[in-house]
């Protein structure tokens, strides 16, 4: 018989392998985004975004839910080998043929006599790539570290090769070229592992897995509509790409920032997903609330870091050029509260125990109100306007899911353990603004050092109030490569 024994490797470990992952995602466009900026200007990084915007439709709707499924269902089936090869080979070829049609829609109406139609065909190499995504399977399999590493060479050398190659505001091509490589380089990368995990079936059904993907996929476009469509809107309703681009380099901060808090919530899902077949009510709840006081250590100095930062840090990193982004990251900075908790209440509990249903109400009404804000909107105050939507559409959902899961978790739960991380938070926002008006400079160093101020005085304050996860939190960083080195 054969097998294959899979080590378990604890959440925290699992946490920092896939913040590693969900880092390089957008380390490609983030560490070269003040050269970029420069290069390319408001412009550039308009059409970038705006044409990348309209490919991400075609990946959504071609993934058909599957990466959220995916994942969620391997979960559940992690210890036989039989039943997650099954399962991964039905749902691969399911998606080799929805991303095809996908595909075929996207080459007839944006590869053939548009304004941007080379842009959109060189873009055609992040759709292949999509094909070959199988991070899905290793994320249900808890196995996040496999996924970081085959990503890291192929973003690396992404980076080198754009200080290369763009030159000039003519290299968009070349950027986004780069840009697809590095995501199919880090995709097709992951297949070499593969054949360690699963065996050969005979059988396989793939309609079978086509409705539950299908209500995933509305709650996915829904989300996509109020992170993607808001830059489709801009561009058609202003036609000025300085304007989606601002939003674009806002956007990018914000994403990063959230990776380092939601990043836990893709790690707790297959977690919860297998506590919940298992019928452990009472540790699936220890989970939950362990993510939401998870959220509130690490979200809210985050969100005060950005609002206190933007002004000092837009000037230098992205260019004077782009200097209405500081604004644009102050209206955002509250969504990496809202967002983090959000993902703990519909991604960790409401789609992990098969609850979707109530998720994509909450989604889809958000996304309903977010087009509608950003018709009023957008036509007068631009991106400011986008901003002002997203934040009234992701906390609108928020709400919403708080409503659904009221007889579960109530607000006094969810709010709990807040009050200890806004009193440290709002601290250490003060600190460093009286260090920034002091000195009152836009230099790297500057920026540096209020982070280094923020991060010690926020610890110091949840230290004098003998704040428990601090203590936890640090001692698990601190044996996490003792306990990986003994594991192997």
């Amino acid at each position: 018989k054969w097998e294959i024994n899979i080590k378990k490797r604890s959440l925290t470990q699992n946490y920092i392998y896939n913040l590693l992952y969900q880092i390089l995602l957008i380390v490609l466009p983030i560490a070269v985004t003040p050269y970029i900026s420069r290069i390319l200007g408001a412009n550039g990084v308009g059409i970038y975004s705006y044409t990348t915007s309209i490919v991400t439709y075609f990946i959504m709707l071609g993934t058909f839910g599957l990466n959220m499924y995916g994942q969620r269902e391997i979960a559940k089936v992690q210890d036989d080998v039989e039943q997650r090869s099954k399962l991964f080979k039905e749902l691969f070829f399911s998606k080799f043929i929805t991303i095809s049609i996908s595909t075929l829609f996207y080459l007839i109406f944006f590869c053939i006599n548009n304004e941007y139609s080379l842009y959109y065909r060189i873009l055609l190499l992040e759709l292949v790539a999509a094909i070959l995504d199988i991070s899905w399977f290793f994320q249900g399999m808890e196995d996040f570290k496999k996924v970081a590493i085959r990503n890291i060479f192929s973003k690396i050398l992404s980076i080198v090769a754009i200080f290369i190659f763009v030159k000039k505001p003519e290299d968009i091509w070349i950027y986004l070229l780069l840009y697809g490589l590095s995501i199919f380089i880090g995709n097709i990368s992951m297949f070499w592992d593969i054949k360690k995990y699963v065996i050969k079936v005979k059988k396989i059904n793939i309609l079978k897995h086509l409705k539950p993907m299908f209500l995933l996929l509305i709650p996915q476009i829904a989300v996509q509509i109020y992170t993607v469509l808001d830059k489709t809107m801009l561009g058609m309703i202003l036609n000025d790409m300085n304007e989606v681009g601002y939003y674009e380099q806002a956007q990018k901060i914000v994403k990063l920032s959230l990776s380092l808090v939601t990043t836990f919530g893709a790690v707790m899902l297959p977690r919860i997903s297998h506590i919940y077949a298992s019928g452990n009510t009472k540790l699936l709840k220890e989970n939950i609330f362990r993510s939401f006081r998870f959220v509130w250590f690490l979200a809210t100095p985050i969100a005060v870091g950005i609002f206190i930062l933007s002004d000092q840090f837009v000037p230098w990193f992205f260019g004077t050029e782009f200097l209405e982004v500081a604004s644009l990251l102050k209206i955002l900075s509250i969504m990496v509260i809202i967002i983090s908790l959000s993902n703990v209440l519909g991604h960790q509990f409401l789609v992990a125990t098969s609850q979707q249903n109530k998720y994509t109400i909450a989604v889809s009404a958000s996304a309903v109100l977010n087009v509608i804000l950003n018709i009023m909107l957008i036509p007068f105050t631009g991106a400011i306007g986008a901003c002002i939507a997203s934040v009234a559409a992701e906390l609108t959902g928020f709400l919403l899911q708080c409503f659904f899961v009221r007889k579960t978790f109530s607000l006094k739960n969810i709010f709990s353990n807040s009050i200890l991380y806004i009193f440290s938070a709002g601290i250490m926002g003060i600190i460093v603004w009286l260090y920034l008006n002091y000195f009152n400079s836009t230099t790297i160093y500057c920026t540096f050092i209020a982070i280094i101020i923020g991060v010690i005085s926020y610890a110091l304050c949840l230290f004098i109030f003998q704040d428990e996860f601090l203590k936890i939190f640090l001692e698990k960083l601190k044996f996490l490569f003792k306990k990986e080195k003994k594991n192997s």
